[in-house]
């Protein structure tokens, strides 16, 4: 019976729609970046407020039993050492870092199996809110008796944003403080580098899909990490939420000269060359200065970019360092260089 007491707790304190007041004696731990939750420390618990959609849990004592729908949550429970409650995967196959192995399958994360959730006696399902879909299927897991939340990293502009997002899991898990020394010392490493950000140098990224070429809007993470780089890049003011669609001819026009080329969709130049013609037409491609986002994947697709990267932005941030200074392909973190 005791582990149920966690759900038990945490359903008692789910809440409506709006914000509720914090609760007398409270330490309120206020965010540097992220935007999305908030975490307080009270005499009942530790609570957790995530505020799209909105959730307020108390959590009294640690959660055991955690299932994922995204690999980075699974990225996140690996960095506080606290893989060890992860009973439940969705698409495991993707799946980068190590895990106990006998977790179960939830099936794909766009409609995970509410039967093998409860299989699995889940405390607590971590969900990712993409669209309405999402919400309609969240809801009927959750009349199935599942407790949910939402972990919107993804949301957040800043790649140290992004990464403050593990203070949530550690609420949850009951390693909060390893969390929060987890992500000091991302930010420590992350601002050190930014100090040390050389001459600016041109980078373009994306890829020509079916005419469009989609690059990273100025409130994209990536264009954070770009400026913060020391990179030139054209679309830094544009304040759309979404990808930047572009022509060819409008591709042409802005990153032509470009010196790098980042987060091509190839391992070869060959291969980018087979894809589209189009793409040998840059500079960046006639140098041999393009590169892909595919160091650390492993045979069938897991790749840590979409885990250890997310943890990790001070990483992915070296790495971008490092090609625009053209320095030795064994200083990369996550990019690979095509040959």
């Amino acid at each position: 019976m005791r582990r149920f007491l966690p759900i038990i707790c945490l359903l008692l304190c789910f809440v409506g729609c709006a914000k509720q007041p914090a609760e007398q004696g409270s330490i309120p731990y206020g965010n540097k970046y992220a935007t999305g939750f908030a975490i307080t420390e009270t005499d009942s618990g530790t609570v957790v407020e995530v505020f799209q959609p909105y959730k307020r849990l108390c959590v009294r004592e640690p959660l055991r039993r955690i299932g994922t729908m995204s690999t980075v949550q699974v990225g996140f429970l690996d960095a506080i050492d606290a893989i060890d409650c992860l009973a439940a995967v969705c698409n495991p196959e993707l799946i980068y870092t190590p895990v106990k192995g006998d977790e179960i399958d939830l099936g794909d994360s766009m409609k995970p199996s509410a039967e093998r959730a409860l299989q699995a006696g889940l405390d607590m399902l971590l969900a990712v809110n993409y669209g309405q879909y999402d919400n309609l299927e969240a809801v009927r897991l959750e009349k199935l008796g599942i407790p949910l939340i939402y972990i919107n990293e993804w949301q957040e502009a800043s790649p140290l944003a992004r990464a403050e997002w593990i203070r949530v899991i550690g609420a949850l898990t009951g390693h909060l403080r390893q969390a929060d020394s987890v992500f000091h010392e991302v930010e420590t490493k992350y601002n050190g580098l930014i100090a040390k950000s050389q001459e600016p140098i041109a980078i373009m990224s994306g890829n020509n899909f079916r005419g469009t070429w989609y690059v990273p809007s100025g409130k994209n993470y990536l264009a954070y990490l770009f400026k913060d780089a020391g990179a030139a890049y054209p679309f830094y003011d544009d304040e759309r939420e979404t990808s930047i669609p572009l022509t060819i001819e409008e591709t042409l026009r802005y990153f032509h000269d470009a010196d790098v080329w980042v987060g091509a969709n190839g391992n070869s130049l060959a291969e980018l060359a087979d894809l589209d013609e189009k793409h040998t037409w840059f500079k960046a491609y006639q140098n041999g200065r393009v590169y892909n986002w595919r160091k650390q994947t492993k045979a069938g697709g897991p790749n840590n970019f979409w885990e250890r990267g997310v943890v990790h932005p001070e990483e992915m941030l070296e790495d971008l360092i490092h090609i625009l200074n053209n320095a030795p392909d064994s200083t990369l973190h996550f990019a690979e260089r095509l040959y």
